[in-house]
């Protein structure tokens, strides 16, 4: 019943995409954008300025329509939705895209990134270009990458200072393997749930805690149940501009060169809202009465390493270990 109440989901925003994607006029084509983040997030901010940059560049011949807080759907809704073309473009975790390409299972790996720094160089350099077209025959192009932040453990009950700290909790993860896989090195015990449903699982003690982001964590008011915030950063994660290969592949070059420049320029401003959103959102919770900790991230460190070495037999992924390690 569950699968046959996923498909009949998609299946039905599907047909109303398709029975609303008309076009203005015959000089005008109109694109749907949807995403699952309230309207004060700063990645919603950067998708109202690209959505704006296209109206300009286009002068009006292109226009994106932005659906938020999950109106069309779950991220891995609206990544199929994006798949078969009802839907043009979407925001996603990189954790989501693992289900499309295993290449992505490489951000999902907890400390492979040594600073924000060497994060940047990535995914601004050529592994990061080949990640955003390594879905292209799964129908779906990536556009650019955003600054998702550092993730890090919150909790209900009491502070994670250690990896033995996590030992018989329960904490929600993405649809991730390779977070599964990190909460389960760690200790605990990882426990898949969309980010709609998640404030009613911590509130009601199906999950101990989660993971995730101060602006997240802020912006989703999971701090009104979880009063314990452990930055132990252990995974560093962007989210993913895509849009569907399907739709792409019908646009003009001119068209293709104005969402993906509107795309790029997004990027670099949601750089800059992450940031003072970060600062914003540590100083909320903490007035809020979240106690913050700042666990020693080398025990962690030493933890996962069996994880990150289980890969070598992986030629795709173990390869992009190498070459991140490689990059200044």
């Amino acid at each position: 019943m569950k699968i046959y109440n996923k498909t009949f989901f998609v299946f039905a925003i599907a047909l109303f995409l398709i029975m609303t994607s008309c076009r203005g006029s015959s000089e005008t084509t109109e694109l749907k954008l949807a995403h699952g983040l309230p309207i004060d997030h700063p990645v919603h901010k950067a998708m109202e300025f690209m959505v704006k940059r296209v109206g300009e560049l286009s002068e009006g011949k292109l226009v994106i329509d932005i659906y938020p807080s999950e109106q069309l759907g779950s991220e891995q809704q609206c990544i199929e939705l994006v798949q078969i073309g009802s839907l043009a473009i979407t925001k996603v975790s990189a954790a989501s895209m693992q289900s499309f390409a295993d290449d992505y299972k490489v951000f999902g790996l907890p400390y492979i990134f040594r600073s924000k720094e060497h994060f940047f160089n990535v995914i601004d350099g050529e592994i990061g270009d080949d990640l955003l077209l390594s879905t292209e025959n799964k129908w779906i192009r990536g556009l650019c990458y955003y600054d998702a932040g550092s993730r890090s453990f919150y909790t209900k009950d009491k502070p994670i200072t250690k990896p033995i700290d996590l030992v018989g909790l329960k904490i929600r993860v993405m649809p991730s393997a390779t977070a599964v896989e990190m909460i389960r090195a760690l200790g605990g015990s990882a426990t898949p749930i969309s980010w709609g449903e998640l404030y009613t699982a911590l509130q009601s003690g199906v999950v101990d805690g989660a993971e995730n982001n101060p602006p997240s964590f802020y912006t989703s008011h999971h701090f009104e149940v979880c009063k314990f915030y452990s930055l132990d950063e252990h995974t560093i994660i962007p989210d993913v501009v895509v849009i569907s290969k399907k739709i792409w592949d019908k646009l003009s070059n001119q068209q293709r060169e104005w969402i993906q420049q509107a795309a790029d320029e997004s990027a670099i401003l949601e750089r800059e809202l992450w940031a003072a959103s970060e600062l914003k959102s540590l100083e909320e919770v903490q007035k809020a009465g979240v106690e913050i900790n700042y666990p020693e991230k080398e025990p962690f460190i030493e933890k996962v390493q069996p994880l990150i070495e289980s890969y070598s037999n992986n030629e795709i992924i173990y390869s992009y270990i190498k070459r991140i390690q490689a990059v200044d």
